[in-house]
């Protein structure tokens, strides 16, 4: 323990009597960390090891593979998109040989901070600044642990942030990659903002570079015209000035560009351009407005192209992410993103022949990927040909459909049940009783109800496990089978000191089993809330909400009224009902193809509500069918098919069949 001094004695002594305990962050005082050259200290960080270990690993449940081709053969690769908590998601990547520790580049833009509302004295809002700045760097940390052991050791990691919290996730970085090569990035997104203090004009992007990691540096970028407009020619070379302006003329510095004052200027300007080392990442990466002044090495506008456009927030332009990706990795290597927003990174991955992963928690994100690489263009800023993404799967993380988990193989589902309770894939016997895994010090038995159809698990089957092997498996014991394949409704069975648990699937959570209960990350129901920062833990089954709707038309508006929507999740083993408040959103495709889900627009459920629960959108975009998705807070869906006669259109016969696109709502 550290030695206080004696005021520090009384401020604690007066603590204690005033609230009955101490503030966390006098725990540093109590209890500091071991001394290291510089860390950054705050409430609620834990220990990597910690973090590594109390993160549930969640299985990837395959929902959909898209752009199919020859069925898939053992060690193959196909990229993916994945739905779910991106921490839970990467604890299972690590289990993936294809995957951990084997890529190449990391990109990510998370969240730059929370938004919560807070009313209360001027003490107490500085106190929830604080509060809300510690979560969201222990939450963005506790994904950088994960993201180091996934990256190769000769691979790179960018993190896009902005002014507000870079300067924080700076030092948590270099305690995570102590030994990395580093740069820091400015990108010229324009002037945002207005008022008396200095506008916003850049966003900072981190880099981390591993030793031995590939870097082929950006293109070099040449002189502005208003320097090169400025030269002047001495006898020492050609050269402009700077402070002139701003001192009247009477102090400035000479920088000179060339040495050689015999050259012409045009050929000091072409020496000075092919001489001037690489401009690696110190440059202006920015508006379109800059492009003379940077000879058109720019990457775009802070708004992206009206092409790319996807409608969704926080959307970065292609020609950013294809500088980061060219610099960092070469063809062929895996490129992941856990925060993928609108997909940016998957789909310039996509195009520059890398493989990829990417991870988001909400269902507009993965909706919004999955349109966008299903519509590729083979130009940056989607233009150009059609381009046909390779195969790619959409995966399910903590939100399964257990309808499809009777289809899969024995070994699959042995696997996956082992993984859902978090147990270790260990084959041993006991006596003459076979079994599966471990969890912790204690075995585990998976149910074959596939071998056995119709059979139950009864207290019965319970007594004849004890009398065979009950002296030898110490105090616990677990049996994992259907929720059906259990002949008792109790979650443990007794015997003689020895306690045999009941895993069910779908899960009826049994506290005991887990340090803390269940929590799903909530969609978000309006368009602020979209990068909201969140953490789950867990998962749970798909139960599609109850819904009723109607249609009608207006003029040329074509209107879908929720009648009804009544979610019927169930979370920590019970069921949560709710009625319109669930609903987050409502997605539609316009001219729904039988096939795949082609996402048009997408309505809030704050909007809806707004708007007496009417979704409006154009009759002339209407095609033969629409699809119509409703969403409730936790993800789960329900949809219907919609024939456009529904609207008062006539059917489709002799027109010809289009596809109509617009904006997203």
């Amino acid at each position: 323990m550290a030695r206080i001094i004696k005021e520090q004695i009384k401020k604690i002594n007066s603590l204690l009597d005033e609230h009955g305990e101490l503030p966390p962050e006098w725990k540093w005082v109590l209890f500091p960390p071991e001394k290291q050259e510089y860390e950054l200290v705050y409430g609620g960080k834990q220990r990597e090891e910690e973090i590594i270990s109390q993160t549930m690993a969640l299985p990837l449940q395959n929902v959909r593979t898209f752009n199919n081709g020859p069925g898939k053969k053992k060690g193959q690769w196909y990229n993916r998109l994945i739905f779910g908590d991106n921490l839970q998601a990467m604890k299972s990547l690590l289990n993936d040989s294809d995957i951990a520790g084997k890529v190449k580049l990391i990109y990510i833009d998370p969240p730059f901070a929370t938004k919560k509302d807070f009313k209360g004295t001027q003490d107490q809002k500085a106190y929830q600044d604080k509060i809300e700045g510690a979560e969201f760097i222990e939450f963005l940390r506790k994904r950088l642990v994960l993201l180091k052991e996934l990256l190769a050791k000769d691979g790179t990691i960018y993190i896009h942030l902005d002014s507000r919290k870079s300067h924080y996730i700076k030092v948590v970085m270099d305690e995570l990659f102590p030994y990395s090569e580093f740069a820091e990035i400015s990108w010229v997104c324009g002037l945002m903002g207005s008022g008396k203090y200095y506008p916003k004009a850049h966003e900072t992007i981190l880099c981390y570079k591993k030793n031995g990691a590939y870097f082929n540096p950006p293109e070099r970028l040449g002189y502005s015209t208003r320097i090169t407009g400025a030269l002047v020619k001495d006898k020492d070379g050609w050269y402009y000035t700077r402070g002139q302006e701003s001192s009247g003329g009477r102090n400035y510095l000479k920088t000179y560009i060339c040495n050689n004052s015999k050259l012409t200027k045009e050929q000091a300007i072409e020496e000075a351009n092919c001489k001037r080392p690489q401009a690696a990442w110190s440059v202006w990466i920015g508006k379109e407005s800059l492009a003379k002044a940077f000879n058109d090495n720019h990457v775009g506008t802070y708004a992206y192209t009206k092409t790319e456009k996807t409608g969704y927030p926080t959307q970065k332009p292609e020609r950013l992410l294809k500088r980061i990706i060219e610099a960092s990795s070469r063809d062929g290597d895996v490129i992941l993103d856990v925060f993928a927003g609108s997909g940016t990174t998957c789909a310039v991955a996509e195009k520059l022949g890398r493989r990829w992963v990417g991870i988001d928690s909400g269902k507009l994100a993965i909706y919004t990927v999955q349109k966008r690489l299903l519509n590729l263009k083979a130009k940056m800023g989607n233009k150009g040909r059609k381009l046909k993404a390779k195969q790619f799967v959409l995966q399910n993380a903590g939100l399964y459909d257990f309808a499809t988990l009777k289809d899969l193989s024995w070994e699959d589902w042995r696997f996956f049940a082992l993984q859902l309770f978090e147990c270790r894939d260990k084959p041993h016997d006991i006596g003459n009783l076979k079994l599966d895994g471990m969890k912790g010090t204690s075995s585990v038995l998976v149910f074959n109800w596939k071998k056995n159809p119709g059979e139950l698990i009864s207290e019965e089957t319970i007594s004849d496990i004890h009398a065979m092997i009950g002296k030898k498996i110490g105090k616990k014991f677990y049996i994992i089978a259907p929720m059906m394949a259990f002949d008792f409704f109790q979650d443990y069975v007794d015997k003689d000191g020895v306690r045999y648990y009941a895993l069910r699937i779908p899960y009826n959570v049994i506290k005991e089993l887990h340090i803390r209960d269940f929590q799903v990350v909530l969609q978000a129901r309006k368009a602020s809330n979209v990068n909201d920062i969140q953490d789950a833990y867990g998962f749970s089954f798909m139960i599609a909400p109850e819904v009723s709707w109607d249609t009608k038309k207006k003029n040329k508006v074509a209107i879908l009224k929720t009648k009804k929507f009544k979610s019927r999740a169930w979370i920590k083993g019970e069921a949560h009902k709710g009625e319109k408040e669930t609903l987050t959103m409502l997605m539609v495709d316009l001219n729904y193809d039988g096939k795949v889900f082609d996402l048009d627009y997408t309505y809030y459920g704050e909007d809806l509500e707004a708007n007496k629960w009417e979704a409006h959108f154009p009759l002339a975009e209407i095609g033969e069918k629409i699809m119509a998705v409703w969403i409730d807070h936790h993800g789960n869906e329900s949809k219907a098919v919609i024939p456009r006669e529904r609207f008062g259109l006539p059917k489709l016969t002799t027109v010809k069949k289009r596809r109509g696109k617009s904006a997203k709502k």
